[in-house]
């Protein structure tokens, strides 16, 4: 099976990517939106993601990759639908895409990040991977 690619939302006043590095491994928990918890449960191990800080600087700032599929929420009711996977850092992105230079890019226009602007847990596709990695090599990618 081909690896998938993702783009996960977290605020970093909440969860940042550096609170991820220095603790090798995390759960991606919160999740409340039924779009997102099918793309959590979609994930297969070995999948990629890039980790996007929401609200406070709107850049994709590094690359996890996913350890753990999809198992029920802790933080959330029992019963409830809600799932989390464990992911692990890979790597940061040499200098950051912010929202800005994706959304100025038609390359990138039909990214969920652009179309479901919303949403926390996104499909990217591997053109859009390899377009977000090459637009992080150069600063204001």
């Amino acid at each position: 099976m081909a690896k998938s690619y993702w783009l996960m939302k977290s605020e970093p006043d909440a969860y940042p990517w550096e609170q991820l590095v220095r603790e090798g491994t995390g759960m991606w928990d919160g999740v409340r939106n039924h779009t997102a918890k099918l793309n959590l449960k979609a994930m297969q191990v070995g999948d990629e993601a890039l980790f996007y800080h929401s609200n406070i600087g709107k850049e994709c700032v590094g690359i996890m990759r996913v350890t753990e599929t999809a198992f029920p929420d802790p933080t959330a009711d029992e019963g409830s639908p809600w799932v989390v996977v464990r992911v692990a850092p890979v790597r940061a992105l040499k200098h950051p895409v912010s929202l800005a230079a994706i959304k100025a890019d038609p390359k990138l226009a039909d990214m969920d990040l652009i179309r479901q602007s919303r949403l926390s847990v996104g499909r990217v596709t591997p053109d859009e991977w390899k377009h977000i990695l090459k637009k992080s090599e150069r600063a204001e990618g």
